[in-house]
């Protein structure tokens, strides 16, 4: 069977979308076309976003390639799953460009995993994969539609009926075999993402090294999709690296969303010719192994924190047993080994401002990094969402949506315009 893997050409204007807009590896279709080639499927990975194809180019390609099935990914990269655009407009506009060149149409990403039926109904797909799809991709392919009942994590119509069956699932980790990107995608991968100690030189990458993160967080695309803690292996990391590296790569981005503190990893790292970025939970690391992480190459931290007006005493609801001082101490001891060491602050109804704020300037001051808190999207299923309106139904990107853009005037010290209205900036992409 031929299947097409495709990253839209991705635009962001009138998006609360805070992520990095630049081009960023497509893990998971990457995996998920390893995993298809190894089951004997063709796969072509065609990236609109990095190389900069329109819809019509995208089009054409498609029709040339005439796959039997299309899987069209909902949020720019694997990186962005745990705050993706809440908008469907562009993988919207992407599937009808598809429609009747694809095959099947296949919708992977974080908005089916939180709402199958709406994504369903938006974006006009045949199928669409709950939680992480590598796996679930190599089910569908070849099956035939009578036999969409025996695969579990989808959402399909028929006959006029939307079935869902089973909740997101989550690829074993030894099916994130090593990737392999080709020469041109690389060369043209320039951007070093989350670097600012040096001006970046060569191209760039993500790699991946575990998934999951048992902390949970109150606005969080896919919560419970990715709590289990799961380690790819480290020689299937380190493969992927070599690789890598061999292309001329001279910085890699770590997109887990807890790095682990692994001993072995760190010295494996250490002996190779590469510098490194990372996110992390700050308290789950010892003073030991920050110092281990600096010598292992990295150079940039981005730190997830929580709030400074929550204590201690709040520790077994959050999930974090450090205090705020606790928590300076090890992002001021993390920069001395790590030139530049960021303080991911969220804005939260549980924090005062004034104590945040207090909290930013002096560790701006003690020379780690601390953004101008953005007020966190309470995306449907996370614990911000549930807490006020309970399980998300069809309506909920629409309801999180607009209750977001009228409680705050301001998104930050990243957001350069108002966003416009979710109905508005999905009108017309179909």
């Amino acid at each position: 069977m031929k299947v097409a893997l495709v990253n839209p050409p991705w635009s962001f204007e009138g998006s609360v979308y805070l992520g990095c807009r630049e081009p960023h590896l497509p893990l998971e279709l990457g995996y998920a076309r390893a995993l298809l080639e190894r089951a004997g499927h063709e796969a072509a990975l065609l990236d609109a976003h990095a190389r900069g194809i329109d819809l019509v180019a995208l089009r054409a390609e498609v029709a040339t390639l005439r796959p039997d099935l299309t899987a069209i990914a909902t949020a720019p990269s694997y990186l962005s799953w745990r705050c993706p655009p809440p908008e469907l407009r562009v993988p919207m506009a992407t599937a009808a460009a598809l429609r009747g060149h694809g095959g099947l149409l296949v919708a992977v990403g974080p908005h089916g995993s939180s709402t199958p039926r709406a994504a369903l109904r938006k974006l006009g797909v045949d199928v669409v994969v709950l939680g992480e799809c590598e796996e679930i991709l190599v089910r569908l392919a070849g099956a035939p539609e009578s036999r969409f009942w025996q695969i579990p994590s989808i959402a399909y119509r028929r006959n006029g009926v939307d079935h869902v069956q089973g909740g997101p699932h989550a690829t074993s980790p030894r099916e994130l075999v090593a990737l392999r990107w080709d020469g041109a995608t690389i060369a043209r991968h320039l951007h070093h993402h989350g670097r600012f100690d040096a001006v970046p030189e060569g191209p760039g990458a993500e790699l991946e090294a575990s998934r999951g993160c048992p902390y949970r967080r109150a606005a969080r695309a896919g919560e419970g999709l990715c709590e289990r803690p799961r380690r790819r292996p480290d020689e299937a990391v380190l493969d992927e690296l070599d690789g890598l590296l061999a292309q001329g790569v001279r910085y890699v981005y770590f997109i887990d969303e807890r790095f682990p503190p692994d001993r072995a990893l760190l010295e494996a790292l250490r002996a190779r010719d590469v510098v490194f970025g990372v996110q992390l939970r700050i308290d789950s690391w010892s003073r030991e192994m920050l110092d281990r992480l600096g010598r292992a190459g990295c150079v940039s931290i981005e730190a997830c924190v929580d709030g400074p007006s929550r204590e201690a005493a709040d520790a077994p609801a959050r999930r974090c047993s450090a205090s705020a001082e606790e928590l300076t101490a090890l992002l001021v001891h993390a920069r001395r080994s790590v030139p530049f060491v960021q303080a991911n602050l969220v804005s939260s109804s549980d924090d005062d401002p004034g104590a945040v704020e207090a909290w930013r300037q002096r560790l701006l001051g003690l020379g780690v990094w601390a953004n101008e808190p953005a007020p966190a999207f309470p995306y449907p299923g996370s614990p911000a969402y549930a807490a006020r309106w309970g399980a998300p139904d069809d309506g909920a990107w629409e309801r999180a949506h607009a209750h977001y853009i009228a409680e705050h005037r301001k998104l930050g010290d990243l957001q350069d315009s108002r966003p416009l209205p979710l109905a508005e900036l999905e009108h017309g992409a179909r």
